[in-house]
């Protein structure tokens, strides 16, 4: 990341490198406790190649780090606050579809197509 750009600018930067729902779901797990590679594509269904590109989008983003012994590589959020950073986004959207759900009933209708 360039800390010489505007941070507006770097926030949306990270939002683009966890705008993938696999990504967000490799986070949530490594929100849990520390996995291997192996664990992760056991948890993901992922081949390895393809867990390998994610993993390193996630890196550059300084949102995991990685430790290797002898036999595996062993990943982890690189900070508790990422952690954090997915509970709260949990928490606006259950908010935001509570609101819709609320708005469809006293309206007498469905939830409107993407409305979330």
């Amino acid at each position: 990341m360039n800390t010489g750009r505007p941070l507006n600018e770097v926030k949306a930067d990270l939002f683009k490198g966890l705008a993938h729902p696999l990504r967000i779901r490799v986070l949530e797990l490594l929100a849990e406790r520390e996995l291997t590679v192996a664990e992760l594509i056991d948890a993901t269904g992922l081949e390895p190649s393809h867990l390998s590109q994610h993993l390193r989008v996630l890196r550059g983003y300084g949102l995991v780090v990685s430790e290797r012994n002898a036999r595996h590589v062993t990943y982890r959020l690189a900070h508790p606050s990422v952690a954090g950073l997915l509970a709260a986004a949990r928490a606006l959207l259950r908010d935001v579809l509570a609101s819709h759900e609320e708005l469809a009933r006293r309206q007498g209708g469905p939830i409107p197509e993407g409305a979330l």
